[in-house]
């Protein structure tokens, strides 16, 4: 239990860190009042929408309550006592619940950072970049201190795999319809806000005359850091219950805490020794704070491996782990980096128009897929067959350690999560930012800095989004060698066999599922956009002095935050819930053969899905922002508006589809395993 132990103490420094952070961020100055009404506006309907939405998910998550309390891990009706249910109930509902603290704790101070970053950008981007990734910071610590210790102090309180595995879902459920909800929000405020604004009316994109401006702003910080939070601390944990669960069949849990809490202490010195001068480029700050943690974290763990009695072929996963993890985020980079290739390729192609501009992209989002889909395979082969050396040297059954291995390079991939939040909730602060400097007339120098804060701020989330996918990618793998384990637990085996039409029927419908998912979801937001888009006409038509931007004339930002908001609550639910029924129908169905070849699908295609609109998205965000710079005719231009038009499509892409596909496939695998019992006493097809 020594690094159980460890693992709480580096939790609560985490915690003591963000604390620092928070206070530092929040005594910066702002003595621009102008800044702080629009500022209070923004604040003000993120934590609208975000008191809405949890109202929402609590019903869910009660129903979801009193289902684990009747069935899991034992039918009422069984007579094996109440007790277990009580606890896995208690368990789910921790989860569910700091999942959603998570999306609290990054709003309450993105909210706050983003009004001081673009105060401080008056001063220079130094200034201005430290209080957007301080704040961001904010986030990258308390959620991985959390998702650490809420696991550490139940497995030192129960030592039950199955609670680790409850707590997780907890995660994942809420963290699924989170992430739709806020980024359904976001996108339909973002894409109604450059339709109507930029191409339509020829407006810069933050102008106060458009009424959807506030809610694009909101939008920010509902979608890409609240809902993001509740993601990556559901990553986090699955990662970790994955490798729990299968740490138990060979008596080392023990190395899951090592593991985690040096990654977690490796953020910690990381955010710390984070900083930019007064000429730096926020972009290769951002990069080399990621490569030091991730350095950090090496050593940090080969020292303990060494010292501390871990077998140093498991120290190998960790490293592949990472490495899988640097790969995918130079091939992030590669493709989505604003002075990359692709971008100015795609720049270039608008000026034939949007056709072109979404052909290009599209493309260069297909052969993204490729090196990282490869860097996830490669982990997983490799740490498969390091670990399975220690199969072979201890004799186990079943390959353990080389299942284990696979889940221990998923932790090494998270091995720097802190970091990575903490970029990540950097994007949508100086995005935020510079809106408000635009809104509040800071200038141009101001706006110059804050676009180069913004770009930074682009190419880390496509990068950061590689990371949470490539580790959901490696954590499902490990998930399906958990579910494996799990119905072995009932007597039964699983035998994936692609020549049986069982398991083959459940590869197609679990391949199905991620297309499925992700049409629901931009579907949501493509009906909402339309209805917003309406509003604004409404608006620039019905508000006389609108449009000319007379002094003292306002547009009634509050229709368009309700109507994202409603919107965003109606779309949420069926989207993740069809995932789960899904799930539920082919295990009982075709019993636990077609579920290993639905989760095999589900994970091919998931992470193929999310991969590609991830970075396509990115792509086309900066490519439209590589034509405001000044080339190809710059803002106003005909390759302009075809770059707007691209950036609308890949805005549900890159922040509601292709995010949430991650925990989609987490949920999937964990609906599984915590059904297995069901689906072995009761499918149809056995």
């Amino acid at each position: 239990m020594f690094w159980v132990i460890v693992s709480i103490v580096v939790s609560v420094a985490a915690m003591g860190v963000a604390a620092y952070f928070y206070r530092w961020v929040k005594a910066l100055p702002c003595t621009d009042e102008k800044l702080n009404d629009i500022g209070k506006l923004i604040r003000d309907g993120a934590y609208t929408f975000i008191k809405t939405e949890y109202k929402t998910l609590a019903i869910f998550c009660g129903s979801v309550s009193v289902v684990i309390l009747l069935l899991f891990p034992n039918p009422v009706w069984s007579g094996m006592g109440m007790g277990k249910n009580v606890l896995m109930m208690v368990a789910y509902i921790l989860g569910s619940t700091l999942s959603a603290a998570a999306g609290v704790v990054g709003i309450s101070i993105s909210t706050v950072a983003n009004v001081k970053s673009a105060f401080a950008a008056k001063k220079g981007i130094a200034p201005a970049f430290m209080a957007g990734f301080r704040g961001g910071a904010v986030m990258g610590m308390a959620v991985v201190a959390t998702s650490l210790l809420g696991t550490a102090v139940l497995y030192l309180l129960t030592s039950s795999q199955e609670m680790i595995m409850a707590f997780s879902f907890g995660a994942s459920s809420l963290a699924l319809f989170a992430k739709a909800g806020g980024g359904i929000f976001t996108k339909t405020a973002d894409i109604s806000a450059d339709l109507a604004g930029k191409v339509e009316l020829g407006i810069p994109e933050d102008d106060p005359r458009n009424p959807a401006v506030i809610a694009d702003n909101v939008g920010d910080n509902v979608g890409d850091v609240a809902g993001m939070g509740a993601d990556l601390f559901d990553s986090n944990v699955a990662a970790i219950a994955a490798a729990v669960i299968i740490g138990v069949a060979v008596k080392r849990v023990d190395l899951v805490f090592l593991f985690g809490s040096l990654g977690l202490l490796a953020s910690i010195v990381g955010v710390l020794l984070s900083r930019i001068g007064a000429n730096g480029d926020p972009g290769r700050a951002l990069n080399r704070g990621t490569y030091v943690t991730c350095g950090i974290f090496a050593l940090f763990t080969l020292a303990a491996s060494l010292l501390g009695g871990c077998p140093i072929e498991i120290w190998g996963c960790a490293m592949l782990g990472m490495v899988a993890g640097v790969v995918i985020g130079f091939t992030s980079e590669f493709f989505t980096g604003d002075d990359k290739k692709p971008v100015e390729k795609v720049a270039r192609a608008c000026q034939s128009g949007p056709a072109f501009t979404i052909l290009s992209g599209f493309s260069y989002g297909l052969w993204s897929t490729l090196p990282s889909m490869t860097g996830i395979g490669l982990a997983a082969l490799f740490s498969y067959k390091l670990a399975h050396l220690l199969d072979i040297r201890y004799a186990t059954m079943n390959n353990d350690y080389a299942m284990l291995g696979i889940a221990i390079a998923a932790l090494g991939m998270l091995s720097v999560v802190g970091m990575i939040i903490s970029n990540d909730a950097y994007g949508p602060i100086v995005d935020n930012a510079r809106g408000l400097a635009e809104m509040g007339g800071l200038g141009d120098d101001v706006l110059e800095i804050t676009d180069k804060l913004d770009s930074a701020g682009n190419t880390s989330k496509a990068i950061t989004k590689g990371f949470a996918i490539g580790a959901a990618g490696l954590t499902v793998i490990a998930l399906l060698g958990a579910f494996i384990e799990t119905v072995q637990s009932y007597g039964a085996t699983v035998t994936l066999n692609l020549m049986d039409p069982v398991v083959f029927f459940g590869v197609l419908v679990g391949a199905a599922v991620p297309a499925i998912f992700s049409a629901m979801l931009i579907l949501g937001v493509d009906r909402n956009a339309q209805t917003m888009v309406k509003e604004i006409h409404r608006q620039f038509r019905e508000i006389p002095g609108l449009a000319e931007g007379k002094e003292g004339v306002k547009p009634e930002y509050g229709k368009c935050i309700d109507i994202a908001a409603k919107g965003a609550i109606r779309e949420l639910i069926p989207a993740g819930l069809s995932a789960i029924l899904i799930t539920l129908a082919v295990g009982f169905l075709g019993g636990v053969n077609a579920v290993g070849g639905y989760l095999a699908g589900n994970i091919v295609s998931g992470l193929l899905l999310a991969l590609l609109m991830s970075n396509a998205g990115g792509l086309w965000d900066n490519a439209k922002k590589f034509i405001e710079s000044g080339n190809f005719g710059g803002k106003g231009s005909d390759a302009h508006k075809a770059a707007v038009i691209g950036d609308t499509v890949g805005d549900p892409f890159k922040d509601t589809a292709g995010p949430s596909l991650n925990t989609q496939i987490t949920v999937v695998s964990l609906v599984s395993s915590l059904s297995a019992g069901l689906f072995v006493a009761a499918s149809l097809i056995h």
